[in-house]
């Protein structure tokens, strides 16, 4: 994992399936746990798939707020 990875997963958006247009960090778990059951894909979106459920599945959703919040700031 890079550290620019947490920003891609506020960033990225999911490309294709059910949750298309949904931004990573927002997949509820049971969609990334159904990728960690059957294979994330082999590309960036693969990766980043990866380190949301991992993240979720340990329960360190909240690692990602302050990115959210800084996000949210506007820039002067």
């Amino acid at each position: 994992m890079q550290a620019e990875d947490l920003q891609l997963l506020l960033e990225r958006e999911m490309p294709f399936g059910k949750y298309k247009g949904r931004l990573i960090a927002d997949l509820p778990g049971n969609y990334l746990n159904w990728f960690a059951r059957e294979g994330f894909p082999k590309s960036e979106i693969g990766r980043l798939l990866a380190l949301m459920q991992e993240i979720d599945h340990n329960g360190l959703s909240g690692l990602l707020d302050p990115l959210r919040q800084a996000m949210r700031k506007p820039r002067i």
